[in-house]
């Protein structure tokens, strides 16, 4: 494919995570990158490292840096990593005035130089900033979406791989909810070559699963004393760009607006959605228990208390 038809993807947020999204673009050549950060020359130094690993890692696709937002002018898809990070002994929540004004701010920009853009929002508290991202920018909503779910399935499923010593490439799973310690990972839509894992493991060996995924970003956290995870965030960003940009219309759990689904209206949540070159082309309604859609809805209630934090803040 010649260059000038490649979608152009902007990746706002230069640090870990938002770099490695750079990365795995280019390497999956789905479109060309542009890099852009407030900091002067961190964009600019790590998308030149990026083009020139491209001739040993075999991509043409090629990486700008920038720290001027008129460089992401009509981007197809932009995924916003910047704000801070949580350190150790924060809650999500406790990122929310400090993210929520830097977030506020580059929805204004994209608003007025990417208007055409599919947004996704990676910045914690995840469900909150998505709905504070849809709000600014005034996007229609299948255009606004949220990578949460992605990042708790696959920790799901390298968790149940090594568990049963089986390949990863063999294990689907579906995580639910808000991206916190309220996700809801669902047992019975997780498969290993379609057998539910309440075929193949004990209930307490699942509910222990179930207890590290929550914890996924925590452990990381605590592991790594300075800093958290970016691999497997960025894995869940690229993979939901890809959906998007080859129009796969594959199914995967994003946050995504509810107008009625699982009883729930007007709030980012993670849900199963079918991703296309509309973005959220579909969401799906899943059979859910008793349990699980109560636990939904409690997941629910943490996201409406940070968008109430928000309006006290007043950021919507």
């Amino acid at each position: 494919m010649h260059t000038s038809f490649m979608p152009k993807i902007a990746c706002i947020g230069a640090g870990n995570v938002g770099a490695t999204v750079a990365q795995y673009c280019l390497e999956l050549e789905l479109g060309n990158v542009v890099l852009t950060d407030i900091v002067d020359g961190l964009p600019q130094g790590k998308a030149l490292d990026m083009t020139e690993a491209g001739p040993i890692r075999n991509y043409s696709t090629c990486c700008i840096g920038t720290n001027d937002y008129k460089d992401i002018a009509g981007a197809d898809i932009v995924v916003i990593t910047a704000g801070l990070p949580r350190k150790p002994g924060m809650t999500r929540l406790d990122l929310l005035e400090k993210n929520g004004n830097i977030i506020a701010g580059i929805c204004k920009e994209i608003k007025q130089h990417a208007p055409g853009a599919i947004v996704i929002m990676v910045t914690n508290p995840l469900d909150v900033m998505v709905g504070l991202a849809h709000a600014t920018l005034g996007f229609p909503d299948n255009r606004v979406l949220g990578m949460a779910g992605c990042l708790d399935s696959a920790r799901m499923r390298a968790f149940v791989a090594m568990e049963l010593n089986v390949s990863m490439k063999n294990v689907d799973t579906m995580v639910l909810g808000s991206h916190g310690d309220a996700m809801v990972p669902l047992p019975q839509y997780t498969t290993v070559s379609g057998i539910p894992i309440t075929e193949l493991l004990p209930k307490e060996r699942i509910d222990a699963i179930i207890a590290r995924t929550r914890d996924g970003g925590g452990e990381i956290v605590r592991l790594l004393k300075t800093g958290s995870a970016y691999y497997a965030p960025a894995a869940g960003a690229a993979r939901m760009v890809q959906a998007i940009v080859r129009n796969e219309r594959q199914v995967l759990p994003c946050a995504a607006l509810l107008k009625g689904a699982y009883g729930l209206h007007d709030i980012f949540m993670g849900v199963p959605c079918i991703l296309g070159t509309n973005g959220v082309e579909e969401i799906l309604t899943l059979d859910l228990s008793k349990e699980e859609l109560e636990a939904l809805h409690h997941s629910a209630q943490e996201v409406r208390e940070g968008m109430d934090g928000l309006k006290q803040l007043g950021l919507l």
